[in-house]
């Protein structure tokens, strides 16, 4: 990033968000993101709700749907796809 311009802008940041959270980027990119980190609120805040968005995630139990819900939600989709495939509903 450095390369290219002299301060990493937001939508810069958004674009290698996830390179920087898995911590793939160089060493020069990393500190271009963090500096602006530091000078950005609003970008500081997207950074802390992703890292606490990735850590519930990684939290969540795997669970799969009982005998009903299945059914459940297997009538809801086909009732949405028969009105979308007819011209009906909400695009």
């Amino acid at each position: 990033m450095s390369g290219y311009v002299e301060h990493v802008t937001c939508e810069q940041l958004v674009d290698a968000l996830t390179d920087y959270l898995e911590g793939v980027l160089d060493d020069e990119q990393r500190a271009d993101i963090e500096r602006h980190i530091v000078f950005c609120a609003g970008c500081a805040t997207y950074v802390e709700q992703m890292r606490d968005t990735i850590d519930l995630v990684g939290r969540l139990a795997e669970e799969r749907p009982d005998d009903v819900q299945t059914a459940q939600l297997v009538g809801l989709f086909r009732r949405w796809r028969d009105e979308h495939a007819h011209g009906g509903g909400d695009p």
